[in-house]
């Protein structure tokens, strides 16, 4: 009898995770069909300065932090997930379809708010990850599930490259909205809420032990000098680079990212993860020293595959720690709550990495965030990893 139910639930988790890894999959084949470009559209096209690409950006993953607390305690409250995540999907395409329409960069700020909105999938999703997963395995399936986000957004860059010169900046954007209607489909389709007697219980700070409180705090430090992709990309663009070719850069962090979360997954199932953590920390500090001292261009090439090796690391490694440090009763509260702080310092983070680009040049940004990320290491060898 226990082997049946050791059967079914291995059946029931491999079948949730085939549906969630082929939705993600659709809905960064279309994001990634313009974050490539989205820099060079703002800056270029709508005429834009670097500080407004910053606040752009940084206002967008503010947005992010709000919808990732709001919808993680709403699904402990209600004791829905399927419904965020649908949602935030849809949210994606129309986005899409609205910076299509944009004229002007001020005309970018309510669709950038309703993109960053459809992060109100977050957290119930990858409570639903966490909640059918076991210790064993639950680093896997949330490096499998980054790694089909990343294998998406490689084919959407690929699919960028290719047409952007053939469609234009509009006519991507509006192709782009369609595979996340296709995965927001598949999602309200196949996927049903778990059953549970009781997930809601209420939360005060008093559920958050000195040990998470210590990680949220580190990860707030660490985000403050994670500003977003986009100033790599605007890096490349200054250093010489020509627009199709600053796409194949996007190109080649994703691909690796996509390569290396599973493996980064599985590894901090085996060696802990702490660990790996420590490691994305340090890769992206490699990252940050690269980019004021390399003066090649292959050596820039280079750091964009540090980049995605980063990517690889931390994503699928810092969203399993936050489940296990979480109570099992308020998980998507506090994956939430965790998107959200690190999503509120990302807002000056990005207008700080801008500020200091436009009046102190392209390398004061990544000083700013070698500094940071060496306080992040320092404070992350004091957390203690859950047994």
């Amino acid at each position: 009898m226990g082997e049946d139910e050791s059967s079914v639930k291995q059946k029931e988790t491999r079948r949730f995770m085939a549906v969630f890894s082929s939705a993600s999959f659709l809905n960064d084949f279309g994001s990634d069909m313009i974050y490539p470009i989205w820099p060079l559209f703002v800056t270029e096209f709508l005429k834009a300065n670097m500080a407004i690409l910053g606040l752009i950006d940084g206002l967008g993953n503010a947005i992010v932090s709000l919808s990732q607390v709001g919808s993680g305690y709403l699904s402990d409250r209600l004791r829905k997930r399927k419904v965020f995540i649908w949602t935030g999907y849809l949210c994606g395409s129309a986005s899409r379809v609205g910076y299509a329409l944009s004229t002007a960069w001020r005309h970018l700020i309510p669709f950038r708010i309703l993109d960053r909105s459809g992060k109100i999938r977050g957290a119930p999703r990858d409570t639903l990850v966490a909640d059918i997963s076991t210790r064993e395995n639950r680093g896997r399936n949330f490096g499998l599930l980054r790694t089909m986000d990343h294998l998406g957004a490689a084919c959407g860059v690929i699919v960028s490259i290719l047409f952007l010169g053939y469609l234009g900046y509009r006519s991507l954007f509006l192709l782009a909205s369609i595979p996340s209607l296709i995965g927001a489909l598949l999602i309200f389709v196949f996927v049903k809420d778990r059953k549970t007697k009781e997930i809601y219980k209420g939360l005060s700070l008093k559920d958050l032990t000195p040990n998470f409180k210590l990680f949220l705090t580190l990860s707030a430090v660490f985000a403050l000098g994670s500003f977003s992709y986009s100033f790599l990309q605007v890096y490349a663009r200054e250093f010489g680079f020509e627009e199709r070719f600053v796409q194949v850069l996007y190109l080649i962090f994703t691909v690796t990212a996509s390569l290396m979360s599973l493996p980064f997954g599985k590894l901090a199932d085996r060696v802990g993860r702490k660990f790996v953590l420590v490691l994305s920390y340090s890769l992206w500090g490699a990252l940050c020293l690269g980019f004021v001292l390399i003066r090649s261009y292959v050596g820039v090439v280079l750091l964009f595959v540090l980049y995605g090796l980063h990517l690889g690391a931390i994503q699928p490694v810092q969203r399993t720690f936050v489940s296990e440090l979480s109570p099992t009763e308020h998980r998507a509260s506090m994956l939430g709550t965790f998107q959200m702080i690190v999503g509120l310092c990302a807002l000056p983070a990005s207008v700080i990495a801008g500020l200091l680009w436009v009046n102190f040049g392209m390398s004061a940004p990544f000083y700013f965030s070698l500094g940071l990320t060496s306080l992040t290491v320092a404070l992350m060898l004091f957390v203690k990893e859950q047994a």
